[in-house]
């Protein structure tokens, strides 16, 4: 019998919510009866799915910054979600795990370097994690331009997901995957979800109250009888927030549970992943993509970088603060690689490179030593340092929950400002250039409709904290 398979994919992903200066995460009086919502998203999805071995039987990837959290705060869920997907590597000989860019960046708005640097990151802290390189990775918000998947495509990876809007063409399948082809010959793989069945699930509790009838009555009439008839293998892909499984939705990492592992089976087809489903069935057709577009703004990417229709209000705040943000990057990389060329480093060799630091794998002196071939002096190091933190915070300003909600007061653009305010800090410490003049001037015309609250007085009152801080460090007793 020809095959037929059902894929869920959850994209688990929280947005980074450690203050800058303590790396602590604040109390969050939302998140009652835990100190925040990393702690109760964890209790209500992350770990129960994990006990549930829901893992194994999806397609998902979890977001560098949310999962190295994770491992800080409850090892043993990180240790049942990786087991989970080495049971399918040993299975099948692939994972059902993808990788994730690393700071949700919205990569069709961002610079080259950045895209490059973003998913260097992303994949680094894939292997970190797993143990294995990613053969697909996510892209944050399905955000595509075709310099994107370039990139993807130089780092090895094979295949992403995107939303069935993003695909150029009006008949499009959504039950077989497709091959798009890139500039110099290159291609790669895209899996495009199925709209109604997505929508349905994420969207309209009363569709997922029952996993049994779900399986017979929703899933099983997608399929095409057309192919059926032909003997030709189908695929459909539900993709969703994984947060749905149990935290925006109770009970449902118990729907997840049975859908997967008995009501599939019992309504008469498999379930699958995209790299398994490759092995057997390669794209046989091709597919252009629509680009700039996303799967949660049908306006392509506009929720993120000024008024859209998907927030309501007046979304100027958004451009300016794109703009603002885009200003003070390119003045940032314009010092580090100054400052870096002086060093006689490749700037973005070296940053590229700098994950491994963050992620414990070597000092920052065996891999300076490593790029340079040489031994580094203790001053240039710190140098160095200051240079990478403040790029690091500079990335960390593009984080996209920046954009996507509808006014400046909340805690997630205000925090993009903040990694703003620490990156100028670091800048100036290494370099002596004081950015924030620029900064104020261009931040300015960011306000909250809702409180009047302005960009720039949020980042000089987080500038004089950095300030603050740096301070207090330097007028105590060195230790150790």
């Amino acid at each position: 019998m020809t095959e037929r398979a059902l894929c869920v994919h959850a994209h688990f992903y929280q947005p980074l919510r450690e203050d800058p200066f303590t790396g602590m995460i604040p109390p969050e009086a939302g998140a009652t009866p835990y100190p925040n919502w990393n702690e109760r998203i964890q209790a209500e999805c992350y770990r129960p799915n994990a006990e549930l071995g829901n893992f194994e039987r999806i397609s998902f990837n979890i977001g560098p910054t949310l999962f190295a959290w994770m491992q800080k705060f409850d090892r043993e869920s990180c240790r049942l979600i990786v087991a989970q997907d080495q049971a399918n590597l040993h299975r099948y000989g692939v994972g059902n795990a993808m990788a994730q860019s690393y700071h949700h960046t919205i990569l069709p708005l961002a610079t080259r370097q950045d895209k490059e640097t973003q998913i260097i990151w992303g994949i680094a802290d894939f292997i970190h994690r797993f143990g294995r390189r990613p053969q697909g990775l996510w892209l944050p918000e399905t955000a595509v331009d075709l310099e994107t998947l370039e990139v993807l495509v130089e780092q090895g990876i094979e295949f992403t997901i995107l939303a069935p809007w993003q695909a150029d063409s009006p008949s499009l399948d959504p039950t077989q995957p497709y091959r798009v082809n890139l500039p110099g010959g290159r291609n790669i793989t895209v899996f495009f979800y199925h709209q109604e069945l997505s929508s349905g699930v994420s969207f309209n509790p009363e569709l997922t109250s029952n996993a049994d009838s779900f399986a017979q009555l929703e899933v099983s009439s997608r399929f095409s009888p057309e192919k059926l008839q032909k003997g030709e293998p189908q695929l459909l892909m539900i993709a969703t927030d994984g947060e749905l499984y149990g935290h925006h939705q109770h009970f449902r990492d118990r729907f997840l549970a049975h859908l997967v592992n008995g009501a599939s089976k019992q309504a008469g087809y498999t379930t699958s992943y995209p790299a398994a489903w490759l092995k057997k069935y390669p794209p046989s057709r091709t597919m252009s993509i629509k680009e700039r577009t996303s799967w949660s703004c049908h306006h392509g990417v506009d929720r993120w970088m000024g008024e859209c229709g998907c927030t309501p209000g007046d979304g100027r705040w958004k451009a300016y603060l794109r703009q603002g943000l885009n200003h003070l990057a390119a003045a940032i990389d314009t010092l580090y690689v100054k400052q870096t060329l002086l060093l006689k480093i490749h700037p973005w060799k070296i940053q590229n490179a700098y994950v491994q630091v963050l992620l414990g794998n070597v000092t920052l002196a065996e891999l300076a030593g490593e790029i340079t071939g040489r031994q580094w002096e203790p001053e240039e190091l710190a140098h160095l340092h200051l240079l990478l933190e403040g790029q690091r915070h500079r990335q960390q300003m593009f984080m996209s929950c920046g954009w996507f909600f509808e006014d400046f007061s909340r805690i997630e653009p205000r925090n993009n400002v903040a990694y703003a305010a620490q990156a100028v800090n670091l800048i100036r410490m290494a370099t002596g250039v004081d950015l924030a003049a620029q900064a104020v001037a261009d931040l300015r015309y960011v306000v909250s409709q809702k409180t009047g609250i302005r960009g720039d007085i949020v980042f000089m009152s987080y500038l004089h904290r950095a300030e603050a801080e740096e301070s207090t460090a330097l007028s105590s007793p060195a230790t150790g």
